[in-house]
This record gives structure tokens, C-alpha cells and sequence, in this order.
């Protein structure tokens, strides 16, 4: 009997109301299914507008769902709210696009790294600022940058605390939207092998949403093509890369820079660590 996933879209919807009494809904999602297992890394991949974003707002509970159902470790989560919601930081955390705007900039670093803990059970100070100190060692920063504010870091040194966050309390799986689009191209591939280390050492999954086909080859296990809200291609990252099927996934092939051949050997044998921990 296979395992539960970690995450499964049963049929999901998204409408949006349109302006006017007399207009129908705007459909954004339109009966999308799929599953992320344990420590597996799946990815969504199309344009901008193409509804890959919602569905991540979506399973995070940022947007109401109109059909269809979301279930966390066989668990439906799709409408919960308030306190239920909130409980489920344990398991669920996201990582956005904007290093420059996801921290609070009135906040030291150790500050916005101790909310998630402390939101979870009861821990001493001392505690509390161990466990900051070994986030910050994980994902590379000294142990100073507790004491630091976001603005006195650089783009990718501020996309590390918001991984640090994210993993903090060791949560099942990770909505990753474009969070390494607004880097430079040296820096996003530090982050993805820091990613890459991360679920190997805590064996999270990842929802990664982007729109560059040459990152998800490399990084994904599978591949879900988005177009207008409903998925027009799915299968293993490089199957739909080398041989997409699709008109639309062709065009995004196209599209894609070509990627540096030593990072792609680095992040393919990191995958296959990931598996198989996942698997031991």
C-alpha cells in the first residue's frame, strides 16, 4: 500500500467574482489535481497569469477555494480558518518571491525567527535563541544576524532568513512561489543548493512554483505544466523538458536559458540523496 502524500489537489477551483451584477465568475483554477509525496520536490511551471501562484495561495489559505478539495497528510484543509489554520504552521510554511518584502523590516532577524517557535509549544529563552542560532548556521549566515535588521543584507542573504523561517519548525512541505526569480543568477543557484541541502538533511517536500523550465529540470522530480488555470502537461521534470508534448510546453522549453552543466550535476545527485533518504 502506498504511503499518504503530503499534499493532495483533489478537483481544485478558484472563481473570482467579476465586476458587474450580470457577469459570471472569472474562472482562474479549473478542476486541478495532483500529489506531492514525502521529501518529493514538484513543480509548477507556466506564464504569468496561468493560475500557478493561486494554487499556492490556495493550499496556504490565502484564497478562498470554489470547488474541489486540498488535504494535508490525508487530512482536508481546504476550508479551515482562525485557529485551525494557524495550527497548521507546523506542517505547512511557504517561501515568496521578494526577499525585500517578505521579512519585516522593523524587526531584528532573531526576532522574526523566534515567531514560528514560539507559536509552537512552550520553550525558554535560552532555548529559543539556541535553536535561532543553529537556523542561522544551517542556511550560512554568522551568528550575529540575529541582532541584524533585513535592510543591512543583501537580496540573497535576506532569502536565507526567509528559508530559515520557513524551516524553523521542521514543517512536512514548503510552498516555494518564485523564490529565487528576483536573484541574480549566481545567487538563485546558491539558494536552490541550499534548498537542495535542506531537504535531504529534514527530508521536506517542496511545491515550487516558477515560471523557468531550466530550474525545475534540475531541481523538480516532476513537472506540471499550468496554462489558463488547468494543467496541460505533467510528468517527470525531464521528460517535459527534453520531450515536451504540448504546444504551449514547447514554447516555454524555448523560452528557458540554457543552465550551467557543473550546477546541474551538483542539484541531480543532491535529488537523488533527497529520494533516497526518503525511501531508507
Amino acid at each position: 500500500m502506498s504511503a499518504t502524500p503530503v499534499l493532495q489537489i483533489d478537483g481544485l477551483a478558484v472563481h473570482y467574482p467579476s465586476r458587474g451584477l450580470r457577469k459570471p465568475p472569472t474562472t482562474v483554477i479549473e478542476n486541478v489535481s495532483f500529489e506531492v509525496g514525502r521529501a518529493e520536490t514538484v513543480a509548477l511551471v507556466g506564464e504569468s497569469g496561468s493560475g500557478k501562484t493561486t494554487i499556492g495561495r490556495a493550499v496556504l489559505g490565502l484564497t478562498p477555494v470554489s470547488g474541489g478539495r486540498v488535504l494535508l497528510d490525508g487530512r482536508d484543509i481546504t476550508h479551515l480558518t482562525g485557529r485551525a489554520r494557524r495550527a497548521l504552521s507546523t506542517d505547512i510554511q511557504a517561501i515568496f518571491q521578494n526577499p525585500y518584502g517578505s521579512l519585516n523590516p522593523a524587526l531584528p532577524v532573531g526576532r522574526t525567527l523566534a515567531e514560528p517557535l514560539l507559536a509552537g509549544s512552550p520553550r525558554s529563552r535560552g532555548e529559543v535563541r539556541d535553536h535561532i542560532t543553529g537556523l542561522l548556521r544551517r542556511v550560512g549566515l554568522p551568528e550575529d544576524a540575529a541582532d541584524r535588521y533585513p535592510a543591512q543584507f543583501s537580496g540573497g542573504q535576506r532569502q536565507r532568513i526567509a528559508i530559515a523561517r520557513a524551516v524553523a519548525r521542521q514543517p512536512r512541505i514548503i510552498i516555494c512561489d518564485e523564490p529565487t526569480s528576483a536573484l541574480d543568477v549566481t545567487t538563485q543557484a546558491a539558494a536552490l543548493d541550499l534548498l537542495s541541502e535542506l531537504q535531504t538533511t529534514l527530508g521536506c517536500a517542496y511545491l515550487f512554483i516558477t515560471h523557468d523550465l531550466a530550474v525545475v529540470k534540475e531541481f523538480a522530480a516532476r513537472t506540471l505544466v499550468l496554462q489558463h488555470g488547468r494543467i496541460v502537461e505533467e510528468g517527470p521534470s525531464t521528460d517535459v523538458c527534453d520531450r515536451p508534448r504540448h504546444e504551449y510546453t514547447r514554447r516555454l522549453v524555448a523560452a528557458a536559458p540554457v543552465p550551467d552543466p557543473v550546477l546541474q550535476r551538483k542539484r541531480r545527485q543532491q535529488r537523488t540523496e533527497a529520494e533516497a533518504e526518503a525511501t531508507a
